[in-house]
């Protein structure tokens, strides 16, 4: 069996342009997997056990907290938890009525347990996003299991369709985007190209920049990134100046600034999130791009980059289409130096299953796990945490039951 993306990420290829000036290319190769291990900790079973897993959040005890996109008593997915020994108890249980429906992104957590995160659909009944009634949430989940809206859009200048999880900053601040809504018109959207938004401690819901759709980008789908001044930091996907996707920042007044265009060969559709290290870089992935006589004519396997402050991107690994894998959809975490990530396709084949892999701050990448599409699961889409151990935790689709699969993988 093939493995397969998400549907969120099928159809969004777009022409890639052939060109780009100033671009400084790191040497790279593959080398041979590490000694590493992969677990499967929990394999979805669908139906009330829920399916499809977004990225897991970890506690100081070790306990993952996470959510599926379905499943769940309804269709409309889960919050869950799982014991380091594998016990998942199911926390709250979506409707798709008010409370909303199929949550995305990975799950952020305060200092009192409380969970936050977002789904797509649901909510306002009201309002109708993609044919689909609602247009997603913002919501917490207390340690008891209890389920409070922290808002609920309107697919009109609040936005709509939220298809990342939050962030939250030191103060409990919650940051967020949503794929539609807003102002001005995009390919994948009937009305809005979606926003940026923020929620205050005193659950205060403020747009804090609405994507037009021209050369500052639209539809975010990825969770930001926060710096110590304030400034927020994320990608936008199909759309910009080469209408493959942007860089962007928002400052705290709310003004927008293109950091990055991409046009092909410099990459092409960031769905992944980005990592910021202390110096103000920014690390990421692109579906596409590159070599744009891989893989598809004309679209590239994708690469993992850096964009210094100065608005250098150095080319960290240009992916092949072969063992290295390709077509990356999820963020990347930086530790030590190294990049981490996963790639939803190749490693075995064109198309199947995928990898984990590890890219050095010189350009070598290293796979870490080929998957099989069998108990370890297939076509890797969610972010990535690390543990203290440097063991890594993450999502796949497929497994045993056909319903996804949460990993580890150890040193």
């Amino acid at each position: 069996m093939l493995c397969t993306l998400r549907p969120n990420f099928r159809g969004r290829s777009s022409q890639l342009g052939a060109s780009i000036v100033g671009i400084v290319l790191f040497l790279f190769a593959t080398t041979a997997g590490k000694a590493q291990t992969l677990t499967p900790l929990y394999e979805f079973q669908g139906g009330a056990d829920g399916g499809s897993p977004n990225g897991v959040l970890m506690d100081s005890a070790k306990n993952l907290y996470g959510t599926t996109i379905v499943g769940g008593q309804t269709i409309f997915g889960t919050v869950y938890k799982l014991s380091p020994a594998g016990v998942k108890t199911i926390l709250y249980n979506f409707t798709g009525a008010a409370d909303g429906g199929e949550p995305h992104g990975t799950l952020v957590r305060d200092a009192r347990g409380n969970l936050y995160g977002t789904t797509e659909y649901g909510g306002n009944l009201n309002a109708q996003c993609a044919g689909m009634q609602g247009c997603g949430v913002v919501f917490k989940i207390s340690p008891s299991g209890h389920e409070t809206v922290l808002h609920r859009f309107t697919g009109k200048a609040d936005g709509g369709q939220p298809l990342a999880g939050l962030t939250i900053d030191r103060k409990g601040n919650l940051y967020g985007t949503t794929g539609g809504g807003g102002t001005g018109g995009c390919n994948y959207w009937a009305v809005g190209c979606g926003v940026v938004f923020k929620i205050d401690t005193a659950q205060r819901y403020r747009v804090l920049y609405r994507f037009a759709g021209g050369t500052d980008g639209g539809v975010p789908e990825t969770h930001l990134s926060l710096d110590s001044s304030g400034n927020i930091y994320g990608s936008t996907t199909g759309v910009g100046a080469g209408d493959q996707g942007t860089i962007f920042k928002v400052d705290s007044s709310g003004h927008e600034t293109v950091l990055l265009t991409f046009t092909g060969t410099n990459g092409s559709q960031p769905y992944g999130s980005l990592a910021l290290d202390a110096r103000g870089n920014l690390y990421g992935s692109t579906y596409g791009g590159g070599n744009l006589n891989d893989c598809n004519p004309g679209f590239g396997c994708g690469i993992v980059f850096q964009l210094k402050p100065d608005g250098q991107e150095p080319i960290l690994n240009v992916f092949t289409g072969g063992s290295g894998g390709w077509g990356p959809v999820a963020g990347v975490l930086r530790s030590k130096g190294n990049i981490y990530g996963t790639a939803a396709l190749g490693g075995q084949g064109t198309d199947c299953c995928g990898v984990v892999f590890e890219v050095t701050s010189s350009g070598v990448e290293t796979v870490l796990h080929t998957f099989t599409d069998g108990a370890d699961g297939g076509s890797p889409d969610t972010d990535l945490i690390q543990d203290s151990n440097g063991s890594l935790y993450g999502g796949a689709l497929g497994g045993t039951y056909g319903y996804g699969v949460i990993f580890k993988i150890a040193p």
